[in-house]
């Protein structure tokens, strides 16, 4: 496959993450008039986030068990023409048990969509440069959040909710086409990708804990930053939309910026996501009554954590026990898993300590991810502790489906 070809795939995949993350996110900003087209309560509209995620965590990895001798080409092709038919759906949903229904088709693809197109990316291009290709594919999750979100919220303010959806699946259709059209047909057990360069059961299963505290501590402390900036930076409501968008473009600097790193030091990535991760959500909880440090500190959050999930990207290529969907179908259950933990946990936290405390519990769990993070430099060079090798199983596939993995959204 030419360089060019596999360049504009990766740019197509690229965008599907983009269009997923924009689509799972919009109902947040659009909660106001969705609920009142609808004749329907905010916490109604609200559900349709959660059950959307719910649907993710639950199903990532039964999906991709199920489909895991479909070739990419088809089951891409389908996922994505899925998501335009279920967004179609959207637009024209008359009530709201038809946009629930609507809404859980869409997020059954999604689940599926994010297991297949990491090892999908990966095989466009030789194995050296995985770490970069995974990263560009999660840039486009990134780039949903800083201009996707807002940009449908602003259409839907203007032109009515129905717009915001009804734009989604028309850049859907144009991203099944170039997939459609241009993606290698391989089978899913053909290729580099299809299973880890250095299969280790126990990195792996390190990988997937780092993944839920590491999650949870950003999803802490990012669910209220709101709230944070307006109450305990004292700054005006009319800035909050100005910090996220500098956060946002931090992120997306994040991802692009760790995927060449992943490729030579994949430890050293997870290490030093997670350690500037801490250090920020430190130094927000120490320093964030200043204005200007609060905003320079939320940005440095939000690049360490965008860059964290293009590290799990690369380093579920490296040590996959079994297959590579199913270990990145595990792994994004493990992401969601955080992001409902980290939600929680803060919002248990909020109404007693308030939301200073919340970035201080996003802190502490991001530095155990650390120390776990750390623990899998020993896991990865035994010579360090005198431990012997650990050795994978003859097949991973039972070890990977086994765990029951809940997950709502990272992209």
């Amino acid at each position: 496959m030419g360089r060019g070809r596999a360049t504009v795939v990766l740019i197509g995949l690229s965008g599907g993450t983009f269009l997923y993350a924009t689509a799972e996110a919009l109902p947040i900003g659009l909660l106001l008039p969705m609920a009142l087209d609808l004749t329907v309560s905010p916490a109604d509209v609200g559900m349709l986030v959660t059950a959307y995620g719910a649907v993710v965590m639950v199903a990532s990895v039964p999906l991709t068990a199920l489909v895991r001798r479909v070739p990419r080409r088809p089951l891409l092709s389908a996922l994505l023409a899925g998501f335009v038919v279920s967004n179609a759906v959207t637009v024209f949903a008359s009530s709201f048990a038809v946009l629930l229904a609507a809404r859980m088709a869409t997020a059954a693809t999604h689940a599926l969509f994010w297991a297949v197109v990491v090892p999908a990316a990966a095989e466009l291009f030789r194995p050296g440069l995985s770490g970069r290709v995974v990263a560009v594919v999660f840039a486009g999750g990134n780039v949903a959040l800083a201009l996707g979100v807002p940009a449908g919220i602003w259409l839907g303010e203007r032109a009515g909710w129905r717009a915001s959806f009804l734009a989604v699946a028309g850049l859907g259709a144009v991203v099944f086409a170039v997939v459609a059209a241009l993606l290698p047909s391989t089978r899913p057990d053909q290729g580099h990708a299809t299973r880890g360069a250095t299969p280790d059961a126990r990195r792996f299963w390190l990988l997937v804990a780092v993944a839920v505290l590491a999650t949870a501590g950003a999803i802490a402390a990012y669910t209220y930053v709101a709230l944070f900036v307006t109450e305990h930076s004292a700054m005006a409501a009319t800035s909050v939309g100005a910090v996220l968008l500098v956060r946002g473009i931090a992120s997306v600097l994040g991802i692009l910026a760790v995927g060449v790193l992943v490729d030579r030091s994949p430890w050293l990535a997870l290490v030093a996501t997670v350690a500037v991760q801490s250090l920020a959500l430190i130094g927000l909880y120490t320093l964030g009554h200043r204005p200007a440090a609060a905003v320079g500190l939320i940005a440095l959050a939000g690049l360490a954590f965008a860059a964290f999930t293009a590290t799990l990207g690369g380093l579920v290529l490296q040590v996959a026990p079994g297959r590579s969907d199913l270990a990145a179908a595990t792994v994004s259950a493990a992401v969601n898993v955080g992001i409902t933990a980290g939600a929680f946990v803060g919002g248990l936290t909020l109404p007693s300590h308030g939301v200073h405390r919340t970035v201080l519990i996003g802190a502490l769990l991001s530095a155990v991810a650390l120390v776990l993070a750390l623990g899998e430099r020993r896991l990865a060079h035994p010579a360090l502790t005198g431990d012997a090798p650990s050795e994978s199983p003859p097949t991973a596939t039972p070890a990977l489906v086994a765990p029951r993995c809940a997950d709502p959204q990272l992209r």
